[in-house]
């Protein structure tokens, strides 16, 4: 039998995202044109590092016969890892103590002793700096850009933000139509910690009454007059979308009186918010109840808060989620046979381009202000707080 000319492994690093198999699947079938042989890595980096852990083995031999039976909306078979970081890997000492270790040099000798040639990793914008230092010291790969949110630099669509942008917009009529039989305001928060688009683009695609995004500050005074204004012309109910990044203008608090940190409750975990109360770990949602409490007050209009948080990363993908990740999954492969590493596969249209990952790294997609979808939410009336 013929031995492959190339053999490449690819992983993600990235949240789940709906979907994700097809990048999978448009790597194996672009390495399969060119007689390469693809290997997925579990668990982001984990199969390599600790392929104890996996009774099958840390890597899994990718074939079009593996795939062709997976529909669009199948878990990833790989598995993700949202948090493992080579050079700083946390592991118990001889003293029973956690310590964080560097084990990149590791990771890398382990990448010569399965004959990788590359790695394509599926990550989201955290994760690039990650693979940009793992280039540095030797690794050679392409990276492919998945967020929800769409704040990847240099790339005007990532993966898996098409298809979260459709369930939210399918939410936000469910809100709609709940709102007006109660005869209430909906205020819906949706994911966005640093960059608006989601709820922009979805706030605009329903007509809501207000979106309050990160980029912009907002005044809820505004907002709440916008409501009554349209409330007194007889309509039942309002829609409101918030990012969960959004925050008030200087001096403004969003709810009755903003939480204090507790610094006791902060310090339990890596994961708390610095917020007391519900919220100390878990953020979601606490800007969208914040926003509705003080509505309520300023429109004398019942509300009601909903956050859609990671529930708009499920689900069945898109079809247009469906040809992007098969076209970035055949561009990362390309790339690699162009002798291209150290890059990231960039949606630039009408083209997908490599761009250095440099370029990409430790910077955030945020909404300009003249960007096409705030002129249409203003010309349409929808009010965004400023």
């Amino acid at each position: 039998m013929k031995r492959p000319s190339k053999r490449i492994g690819i992983n993600l690093g990235g949240g789940y995202v709906a979907g994700i198999n097809a990048v999978i699947a448009g790597t194996v079938l672009a390495g399969q044109e060119l007689g390469w042989e693809v290997m997925g890595v579990r668990d982001g980096f984990d199969g390599l590092l600790f392929p104890e852990r996996y009774p099958e083995g840390g890597l899994v031999q990718l074939t079009p016969q593996l795939l062709e039976n997976l529909s669009g909306s199948a878990r990833p078979i790989l598995g993700n890892a949202t948090r493992t970081d080579p050079f700083r890997i946390r592991q118990v000492n001889a003293e029973n103590m956690v310590e964080e270790l560097d084990c990149s040099s590791d990771l890398i000798a382990k990448v010569n002793v399965e004959k990788l040639d590359a790695v394509i990793s599926v990550v989201g914008p955290q994760a690039l700096s990650i693979l940009f230092r793992l280039h540095r010291h030797g690794l050679k790969t392409v990276c492919v850009p998945t967020s929800v949110e769409n704040d990847v630099a240099v790339t005007q669509l990532s993966f898996g933000f098409n298809s979260a942008l459709s369930f939210a917009v399918d939410m936000l009529d469910r809100v709609r139509q709940a709102g007006q039989t109660a005869r209430k305001i909906g205020v819906v928060e949706v994911l966005g910690e640093h960059a608006g688009w989601l709820a922009l683009q979805a706030a605009v695609a329903v007509c809501a009454d207000a979106v309050l995004i990160p980029e912009i500050r907002y005044d809820l005074q505004k907002v709440a007059a916008n409501l009554r204004e349209r409330l007194q012309t007889g309509r039942a109910s309002g829609l409101v979308v918030v990012a969960e990044g959004a925050r008030p203008r200087d001096g403004q608090q969003t709810g009755a009186g903003a939480a204090t940190p507790d610094s006791l409750k902060a310090s339990l975990s890596p994961g708390a918010t610095g917020e007391g109360g519900s919220h100390v770990i878990e953020s979601s949602g606490r800007t969208a109840q914040s926003v509705a409490l003080r509505l309520q007050r300023l429109t004398d209009r019942a509300t009601y808060p909903l956050a859609l948080g990671p529930l708009v990363k499920g689900g069945a993908p898109t079809a247009v989620d469906r040809q992007l990740g098969l076209a970035y999954g055949a561009a990362a492969v390309r790339a690699l046979h162009e002798n291209q590493t150290g890059v990231m596969v960039a949606f630039q249209p009408p083209d997908l381009r490599f761009v250095p990952l440099a370029d990409a790294i430790n910077k955030v997609r945020t909404v300009p202000a003249d960007s096409v979808f705030v002129q249409t939410a203003r010309s349409l009336g929808i009010a965004l707080g400023d």
